[in-house]
């Protein structure tokens, strides 16, 4: 394996220079922080690509006689590597995304009346033998090149040189120029899949079944579509969108015609070695450009007995998925219902851990926890389907899971939200709240719009692509 420190640059800017080599994927810890937002990895060009479309996996174009999660052990395990305990988790591996519809390959649910907009497979992961692993406390890149999928020694050695001399040519090159402006695209222009007075009812239809005893609460979202003007520049959003909602688990995937840009502030899964976390986000209010009013926004919502009940039958949920595949007695609750500040909101949010069992794969763990318990609801199955019956619509990329499986056993997935796809000439986003029986509809309606401003705000924001 060729490694070699190189001399720091930003990560935007190395994926801007690694961009023209296509299929882009940028893991990208916008939001800095000590340990949440630590790390960031830029890849392009992969020698594979694992995808499932109608829960057919294939890879490199070639359909696969095993299931897609089956499919996805085989890989990892082929390209197996030594961990590097001197470096960042990732250094080489498979980046992608399992969309949410993923999760009916896993039970038996319902399928939606629409589907997504576009062409969305179940999930795309490409797999990267050349990454840029970046530590933003310590201030230090590597390019890591491993040689794969060359598999014997001397080969993987010479490959490894080349692709690496490779990726330093173009991170010396200038990056492309670009000079077009990125053309607004205003609030008015988007459409929903419900209005106002739907949405609100369907909150009331969520606070039946509960008091019915259906569920304990169920996570409703409404869709926003737009068409896009010709040529849109979608990397020149991303990079907006970045420095106006920076958030720890944010992401840009490139896969043919197929872009995602996200800004999630939510880790679904992180396995470290055998250690697992999970950190879901339920309750949720605005900031404040007022420091009082912020303030008296973040003490309300670690008070209010709605969302602190809505944390925590999440946190009973995911300790249960955990439950079965983690050691006995190893997944425990370090954090309740902490808060958390982002660019335009507030959240709480707790941390689930567990100890990943022996003889369990991290697609093991993916089987038990997908999709996450914050973004469905509890029970999660019965939650699941009633999304079916009132969303209509197919989520696609939304509240599905973006992140990177590496060859030395690690992982690190988000929550696909605060998500918008690009696709087809159209982009598309979600955003969406827990309902349980203490919800106001008109509050809720309101805290999706609040949860989707800032990317309401970058697509209205005129601005030059380089910015």
């Amino acid at each position: 394996m060729h490694i070699r420190e190189i001399p720091w640059l930003e990560p935007v800017d190395a994926a801007d220079r690694l961009k023209p080599l296509g299929g882009l994927s940028f893991l990208d810890s916008a939001m800095r922080h000590d340990q949440l937002g630590r790390y960031s990895y830029v890849a392009a060009d992969p020698f594979g690509t694992l995808a499932v479309r109608d829960g057919v996996a294939s890879w490199n174009n070639q359909p696969l006689d095993i299931g897609p999660l089956e499919a996805l052990s085989r890989y990892l395990e082929l390209y197996r590597l030594e961990d590097r305990a001197d470096l960042p988790p990732f250094h080489g591996g498979a980046i992608g995304y399992f969309s949410y519809e993923f999760g009916r390959l896993l039970e038996d649910l319902p399928e939606p009346l629409k589907q997504s907009q576009g062409d969305v497979p179940d999930a795309i992961w490409s797999f990267y033998d050349v990454v840029l692993a970046f530590d933003h406390l310590r201030q230090q890149v590597w390019l890591v090149s491993s040689g794969l999928p060359e598999l014997a020694g001397e080969k993987r050695a010479v490959r490894a040189g080349e692709r690496a001399r490779m990726a330093l040519s173009a991170l010396e090159s200038p990056p492309p120029t670009q000079s077009s402006l990125r053309p607004r695209i205003a609030r008015k222009v988007w459409q929903s899949n419900f209005e106002r007075e739907a949405y609100m009812q369907a909150v009331a239809k969520v606070v039946e079944y509960i008091l019915d005893g259906d569920i304990f609460q169920a996570n409703i979202a409404q869709r926003f579509i737009a068409d896009l003007p010709e040529n849109y520049p979608v990397w020149s959003f991303y990079k907006a969108l970045r420095q106006r909602n920076a958030a720890t688990f944010a992401a840009y995937i490139e896969h043919d015609d197929l872009v995602i840009a996200s800004s999630s502030p939510e880790r679904f899964l992180s396995v470290r070695g055998r250690d697992v976390q999970t950190r879901p986000i339920k309750g949720t209010v605005p900031r404040s450009a007022d420091p009082d009013i912020d303030q008296r926004n973040a003490e309300t919502l670690l008070a209010s007995e709605k969302d602190r009940a809505e944390n925590l039958m999440i946190v009973d949920l995911m300790r249960n998925d955990l439950s079965r595949v983690c050691n006995p007695h190893s997944v425990l609750t370090p954090v309740l219902c902490g808060l958390e500040s982002y660019a335009s909101v507030h959240h709480l949010v707790s941390v689930v851990t567990g100890r990943l069992a022996e003889e369990r794969s991290l697609p093991d763990l993916i089987r038990a926890a997908f999709p996450g318990g914050s973004i469905t609801g509890a029970p999660k199955l019965r939650a699941m389907e009633i999304i079916t019956e009132i969303e209509k619509v197919a989520r696609g990329i939304y509240c599905g899971s973006i992140g990177f499986f590496g060859f030395n056993g690690h992982m690190d997935t988000n929550i696909a939200i605060r998500t918008v796809l690009f696709q087809g000439g159209k982009a598309v986003f979600q955003a969406g709240g827990g309902i349980t029986a203490l919800s106001d509809p008109a509050a809720e309606y309101q805290e999706t719009l609040d949860k989707a401003v800032r990317i309401f705000d970058v697509f209205d924001m005129a601005g030059d692509v380089g910015s």
